[in-house]
């Protein structure tokens, strides 16, 4: 559920608020509004943190010797500050690294340029000039030269079959009167051949130095991490307290209460409200509370069972978090989501493979095991049944099965989904088929109709929840709509009460859907919509249709399965069964990395697109994160 919330306001002397926000922040439940910190001392900190993050970035990379294995800092071997001295003096050897890199670069590029003219001297050139001999170098077609007229005053240098370079003698460096337009001028370098080599090779040597300085530093990687959240939690602080509010009394003026004041609002659980005035009054502050406005920008918390918790690794990697005033449907999206992923796997081996390293997992974890792990067992389990139910196991042929695997299949002569019945004949394996379609757009109206029982129930004491009404009736004639259009015409007839409902619940949402106290202004905002409107019917079809993808993708995938088999079989009882195996393993990892992408793609839109868009949620939220010492709560 979504935690109910209280909006607090806070009061100190400016002079205490320092010492105030301590203790609030030793408190650590008000999430405080956002405000803008300034000052020297924030940029400074910002500075410090960015130094840190980037030499955590600079060290993250370096790929240490296999010897060294892991390596981890001892607590205490390096306070703040010297740990920012030392991110620092990191930034300063990457820049250096930089530019040597940079410099090999250029050095290695002129030489490539210059290569076909030998040693290069541009001292030897400058000697001459002092001399009175100025000389430029210069390419020309072999053909072009041979007939340079006799104004111009050459010395060979070298040539090919594209080329002749020479030196031509010329005044005061201008180009030689008479030179043809086809002679290039190559470009003095600013340092010799032989010195931009010697700067390669320095370079490359102190390369090497720095990066043997960056394995050896690559320790204390723990201690800049330590540092970053110090550095944060100490931005997070200077930015409130540069930030907070204040008064400033008129100069001469004495402020009644003894000094300026200053002020913050934020917003706490509201079962910890208590203990929020409870610290105010202990501290003399100025305290009140109230319930959030409609204009407040409300935190989310999200509070739940273990088990419904679960899903928040999901959704904390798709960084989805629904608003205040939304539905918390982590309990639905938990169920649709497992449904969803063990359908698209859809091979019970697979699913046992899930299984496994789950339960190695935890076993290895022990007490410290994460949600990750209890999702992933749950994910594998679901999956197991679904290739339980399908008889579907590493894509393997029916006929190969054990019978037990094929009794424990859906088989039922009224609604079969075993891929056992399909293996019996062509029209069999069309009604298995249509079979999985049916299931998949039953789960679409089982769905669908969930969301707007909770807008019916949301909307109960108000007319609006005739709209909810509507959109239910319509999902159901919609849905035999689908069947006979996408299914089976001859298979599933429409009822004669399904057009008729879809046309009533169009009236019912027209009429009530944007109900707010009066019936007339709801019908005058949906005739000024009335291509929404309209195209609503359109989207709810489509929506329907959309959970056909669940039994695309899961073919998709067994087709691949198949396809390994059938390419690794007839390598698996020759002398090459080593190379079966490999294609083997290579092939099944590969459609279970596509199946994976399957689940973030398609899996996760049925929730957070379709599902959430009957339910008119936004993911429009943010998570509560209490002003605190330690990390987020």
């Amino acid at each position: 559920m979504i935690v109910p919330m209280k909006k607090v306001f806070l009061v100190v002397l400016n002079s205490e608020k320092k010492e105030a926000l301590k203790k609030l922040r030793k408190l650590g439940l008000v999430h405080l509004e956002a405000v803008e910190g300034k000052g020297e001392l924030l940029a400074s900190e910002k500075a410090e943190y960015s130094a840190l993050e980037s030499a955590f970035m600079v060290l993250s990379e370096v790929k240490l010797p296999k010897k060294k294995g892991k390596v981890e800092t001892k607590p205490g071997k390096m306070n703040f500050s010297e740990t920012v001295s030392f991110a620092r003096h990191i930034l300063e050897l990457g820049e250096e690294k930089q530019s040597l890199v940079n410099k090999i670069a250029f050095c290695s590029g002129e030489l490539d340029r210059l290569a076909k003219w030998g040693g290069v001297n541009c001292d030897d050139f400058a000697y001459l000039a002092e001399k009175g001999v100025n000389l430029a170098m210069y390419e020309i077609p072999p053909a072009k030269y041979r007939n340079l007229p006799d104004t111009v005053k050459s010395v060979y240098v070298s040539e090919d079959k594209n080329a002749v370079r020479f030196l031509a003698l010329t005044d005061n460096g201008e180009r030689p009167e008479g030179l043809p337009a086809e002679a290039f001028a190559v470009q003095m370098p600013e340092r010799s051949t032989v010195q931009m080599e010697q700067d390669i090779s320095s370079a490359k040597k102190r390369i090497v130095e720095i990066e043997a300085e960056f394995v050896s530093a690559a320790e204390n990687i723990p201690a800049l991490k330590e540092a970053m959240k110090v550095s944060d939690k100490q931005i997070e602080f200077e930015t409130f307290f540069s930030g907070m509010d204040h008064e400033e009394s008129a100069e001469g003026q004495k402020s009644v209460v003894g000094g300026e004041l200053a002020w913050l609002t934020g917003f706490v659980p509201a079962e910890d409200s208590d203990k929020v005035k409870a610290l105010a009054a202990e501290e003399n502050w100025g305290f009140a509370v109230t319930d959030p406005s409609e204009e407040d920008e409300v935190p989310t918390k999200l509070k739940n069972n273990k088990f419904v918790s679960l899903i928040y690794p999901v959704t904390d990697f798709l960084g989805t978090v629904p608003g205040y005033k939304e539905y918390d449907i982590s309990g639905w999206f938990l169920l649709f989501f497992a449904l969803f992923f063990g359908m698209i796997f859809g091979d019970g081996g697979y699913g046992l493979l899930m299984v496994l390293v789950a339960l190695g997992g935890l076993i290895k974890s022990g007490k410290k095991a994460g949600p990750a792990m209890f999702l992933l067992l749950l994910l594998g389990m679901t999956t197991v049944l679904w290739g339980t139910v399908t008889c579907t196991w590493f894509g393997m042929s029916v006929d190969v099965l054990p019978a037990w695997l094929k009794n424990l299949s859906l088989t039922w002569t009224v609604f079969p989904l075993s891929n056992v019945t399909a293996a019996q004949s062509a029209e069999a394996s069309n009604l298995v088929s249509q079979n999985l379609q049916v299931f998949c757009f039953g789960i679409a109206l089982v769905q669908l109709s969930i969301a707007h029982i909770k807008g019916f129930i949301r909307y109960r004491k108000s007319l609006r929840c005739f709209a909810e009404i509507g959109s239910f009736v319509m999902l159901a004639g919609l849905f035999f709509l689908v069947l006979n259009m996408v299914v089976d015409a001859d298979r599933f007839p429409m009822p004669s009460w399904a057009i008729p409902a879809i046309g009533g619940g169009f009236v019912l949402k027209f009429i009530f859907g944007s109900y707010d106290g009066s019936i007339g202004a709801s019908i005058l905002d949906s005739c000024k919509n009335i291509v929404s409107v309209l195209l609503g019917v359109v989207n709810n079809f489509s929506d329907i249709v959309s959970y056909i993808r669940l039994w695309a993708v899961g073919l998709a995938g067994s087709a691949i399965s198949e396809t390994v088999n059938s390419m690794a079989g007839p390598m698996l009882g020759g002398a090459i069964i080593f190379a079966g195996i490999l294609l083997l393993v290579f092939g099944h990892g590969l459609n279970m990395v596509l199946n994976v992408l399957s689940v973030i793609v398609h899996g996760v839109r049925l929730n957070t697109l379709e599902f959430s868009g009957h339910l008119d949620m936004s993911w429009s939220g943010f998570s509560y994160k209490p002003f605190s010492e330690t990390a987020d709560k």
